[in-house]
């Protein structure tokens, strides 16, 4: 796979690449623990006949399909902006590219031994990436490796449902409330014991949240963090957070930000059924990668010793 990843770089559509923007990152979290799960709405884009011409550079035409299809070229991860939001911009760069390339061929550069060996090695490339897919989507998954997978990957499809109230203390990124004490850890440690205490004893921590907790992006709804996977959260967070049962409070939860105190309001673990698409999704790039170095062995590649700097057998 990684190989394949290596030699699409070297491919026209990485060009395309580099002048088009990847997709923008998530933005930094803020100094909570909490996760934001808002995404902007994607933009609608007109459907066309795949047969209709799209774009047109002097005598190259391209059509909606063939479009469709250089994007298949590019990694995974841009194929969504480059069909939606990026479209026009994805375009302006296939026209600079067809323009250089109707350059290239007034200059004769399309005679040269460079562009002969280059672009014999963009074919082998093209129809290796393309084997690859195939590879991966024919591939036979047998039912006992697919049910080994599961339960070695069994946490990763569980959820969490949990409220929290956090106590900051010197030295957390989270920044102190208005008119509120710069708290050490030792107090930290004791006001959270003590909001623990009052919630055993009955007070509501939806509303003991919003009075008391630092985290003011979940304290005004009470605490409520909604449902996350793991890896969402802080270490210490997330080890206390899948631990508890559902219904039960932590005692205080030291993590960079301060303490915290939990309650979990439920959880979920997916079945092998619910997930069984997903595990095969992950399984088959595997699968191809055995098969490809399988084909390497058959193949008995030969590296010359001198050059690559090998030792000689």
């Amino acid at each position: 796979m990684m190989l394949l990843r290596i030699l699409l770089l070297l491919s026209p559509a990485a060009w395309l690449l580099a002048q088009a923007p990847p997709p923008k990152p998530a933005p930094a979290p803020q100094p909570t623990v909490t996760l934001s799960t808002e995404t902007p709405a994607p933009k609608v884009m007109a459907v066309v006949p795949p047969d209709r011409v799209v774009i047109a550079v002097g005598d190259v035409k391209i059509t909606a399909a063939q479009f469709d299809q250089i994007i298949d070229a590019l990694p995974e991860q841009y194929r969504s902006v480059a069909r939606g939001s990026g479209r026009k911009q994805f375009a302006d760069n296939i026209v600079r590219i067809e323009i250089l390339a109707q350059e290239g061929k007034r200059r004769k550069l399309d005679e040269s031994a460079a562009f002969r060996t280059q672009s014999t090695f963009e074919n082998a490339n093209i129809l290796a990436n393309m084997a690859y897919e195939e590879i991966g989507k024919g591939a036979k998954l047998d039912e006992a490796d697919v049910r080994k997978y599961f339960e070695a990957h069994k946490t990763e499809f569980e959820q969490v449902h949990a409220r929290h109230i956090l106590i900051r203390m010197q030295g957390s990124p989270s920044p102190i409330r208005p008119g509120q004490k710069d708290l050490t850890e030792a107090e930290a440690l004791a006001k959270a014991q003590d909001l623990r205490k009052r919630i055993l004893a009955g007070e509501d921590f939806a509303e003991l949240a919003r009075s008391e907790s630092d985290d003011t992006g979940s304290g005004t709804n009470g605490g409520d963090l909604g449902s996350f996977h793991r890896g969402q959260m802080v270490p210490t967070f997330e080890e206390a957070a899948f631990s508890l049962p559902p219904g039960t409070l932590s005692e205080p939860v030291k993590s960079p930000f301060g303490y915290h105190v939990i309650k979990v309001e439920a959880k979920e673990s997916k079945s092998f059924e619910d997930v069984r698409s997903e595990l095969e999704r992950r399984m088959r790039p595997e699968q191809a990668q055995k098969t490809v170095e399988d084909l390497q062995k058959k193949s008995a590649p030969v590296l010359d010793a001198d050059f690559f700097g090998l030792e000689k057998k």
